[in-house]
């Protein structure tokens, strides 16, 4: 087997290029079922409400050269849907994953407690400020 029939055999099976192609068809899916939802459902609603019976039919003529305004309503629709579902099913729940997932590190803490009163007392302080009793070196 030559070298470059290898180089593409391993292309082609690596793990990212795989989920890529199932990615692919899965959103082709996708994007047919939100087409069908806008055009039978979504629309025929919106048409209702306004009066058209069909989206589609909406068109208009300029030296015979057609314009289909409904098709490109019906497109823009089911552009906005997948945008949404997109971003609210995917991107919301990646950055709610990565944010949980993110830890800041803890920082030093900067006080701790006197021994005999209990308040808030500075890191590297030798008396206490509100029983004046004395620290010794490394209480903290």
């Amino acid at each position: 087997m030559s070298s470059l029939a290898k180089e593409f055999k391993e292309f082609v099976l690596r793990g990212n290029v795989i989920d890529l192609a199932v990615a692919v068809v899965i959103g082709a899916a996708f994007g047919s079922i939100v087409t069908s939802l806008v055009e039978d459902i979504i629309t025929p609603i919106l048409a209702a409400i306004g009066g058209q019976p069909d989206f589609s039919g909406i068109t208009f003529t300029v030296n015979t050269s057609v314009f289909r305004i409904g098709e490109f309503l019906n497109a823009l629709v089911a552009f906005l849907i997948i945008a949404a579902v997109i971003f609210f099913l995917v991107v919301k729940s990646i950055n709610l994953l990565v944010e949980r997932e993110r830890k800041e590190p803890t920082p030093d803490p900067l006080t701790f407690k006197c021994p005999e009163c209990l308040s808030e007392i500075q890191i590297g302080a030798r008396r206490c400020s509100f029983c004046t009793s004395v620290l010794e070196p490394g209480v903290a």
